[in-house]
């Protein structure tokens, strides 16, 4: 694997710095390489250049906001002997403690990036005659992703759509629903799923949704801080309701601090000015 690396990275040193790491999914490795020290994420299965490359782009993604620190993705490397790996940035990371609420700030800043980026875009385009100074900007008009993405080795389709509605009953929830099917044969949940889908539109009725950059497993293993402040990764980005990553955090939990959610709740609020109610019933969908 090292000879492989050194080639594909173009460097001729490749030590060991003797520092591990990893999670319930792949394992991982710190090395110094001729223009710095990387971190490498191994995985033998069948599975990993698929969630690899989708968590190179939602890196990549994320990163480009200028929002909330993560490590830079350098590339992903198939191996000769199956599996893949994937090398970013090394950081040097501990335990979230006294940055929980700049994390929560940040994240509602990685939120709402899009929604300024549009705000941006429409008034450049309302002005006649564009002068020297006014440059396109990037923006995101649908939900979905660019690739597929992983939680964990289960895939995420992010086919583009352009409701919320649309994309979370068909490539969230009945995609969850044919794995069930597929691999249990649960009829009575598929025939739940029948009822529910019919309702989902009553829990986002009159709420404006505007497509939001998420980290998309957002749970308390996957942040972290270093000496420049709070520190996201494991991404599963794509574009969707704010709300949602709410719901996987508040699921899965493990931070800290529940102040990170509160400001974090605060600030997703008073951005997109939507009702309490409203804000509780897409939550729990």
């Amino acid at each position: 694997m090292e000879g492989k690396l050194k080639k594909e990275l173009g460097t001729a040193m490749l030590k060991s710095t003797g520092h591990s790491g990893g999670g319930c999914i792949s394992e991982g490795q710190s090395y110094d390489t001729d223009t710095g020290r990387v971190f490498v994420k191994i995985n033998h299965k069948s599975e990993a250049k698929l969630m690899f490359d989708g968590e190179m782009a939602s890196l990549e993604a994320i990163l480009k906001t200028e929002t909330v620190k993560v490590p830079k993705p350098v590339k992903v490397v198939e191996l000769d002997t199956g599996g893949c790996v994937f090398v970013m940035e090394h950081l040097d990371m501990r335990g979230l403690t006294k940055y929980s609420k700049h994390l929560g700030e940040q994240l509602a800043d990685l939120h709402i990036h899009n929604k300024r980026q549009l705000e941006t875009f429409n008034k450049e385009h309302q002005t006649v005659g564009k002068g020297a100074g006014q440059s396109e900007v990037a923006v995101v008009e649908k939900f979905g992703f660019s690739v597929p993405t992983c939680c964990g080795y289960l895939p995420q389709e992010n086919e583009w759509q352009d409701d919320w509605v649309t994309f979370y009953s068909q490539q969230r929830l009945q995609h969850q629903l044919n794995m069930v099917e597929k691999s249990y044969g649960d009829r009575e949940a598929i025939e739940l799923w029948a009822k529910l889908q019919l309702k989902i539109p009553q829990f986002f009725k009159d709420v404006e949704i505007v497509p939001a950059l998420l980290h998309g497993d957002l749970w308390g293993g996957n942040v972290a801080q270093c000496t420049m402040g709070p520190v996201i990764f494991d991404p599963a980005s794509f574009y969707g309701h704010s709300e949602y990553e709410l719901g996987i955090a508040g699921m899965f939990g493990g931070f800290n601090s529940s102040f990170t959610l509160l400001t974090m709740t605060r600030f997703l609020k008073h951005q997109a000015l939507q009702r309490e109610t409203s804000f509780t019933n897409s939550s729990t969908i």
